[in-house]
């Protein structure tokens, strides 16, 4: 199992930027895809991001298309900058490991097998 831990969430303003990361730590002899999710109050998890294993491929949810961008480094460490944030992107945010990604368009079963973090919160106020 791999133990994920997030870091950099907070509180930031409308139209601000945030920069979240991720530590993999524990099965990490296997990379994998990885990825952020995350919960808005009363709502259901929703997926955010998504990179593939060598980097090269990403995919990400219409609602943060062109505002946030995922990356990674040589070890299983993955980042997502967060820019032009809005109100409706306050939520707790969620690393994942073990997406069964590669290339192309994320589908919603491909998170089903995942390691997930505890979370960062991430709130934008208007």
């Amino acid at each position: 199992q791999v133990q994920l831990v997030e870091s950099g969430g907070g509180l930031v303003q409308a139209g601000g930027s945030l920069k979240l990361s991720c530590a993999a730590s524990g099965r990490t002899s296997s990379r994998s895809a990885m990825g952020w999710f995350r919960q808005a109050p009363g709502k259901e998890r929703e997926f955010v991001a998504v990179i593939s294993c060598n980097g090269r491929y990403n995919d990400y949810a219409e609602s943060v298309w062109c505002r946030f961008a995922i990356s990674r480094d040589n070890a299983q460490n993955i980042a997502l900058q967060m820019n032009s944030l809005k109100p409706e992107d306050t939520a707790v945010y969620y690393c994942l490991a073990g997406i069964a990604y590669v290339r192309g368009r994320y589908s919603s079963n491909m998170a089903k097998n995942a390691d997930w973090g505890q979370g960062t919160q991430v709130t934008v106020s208007s």
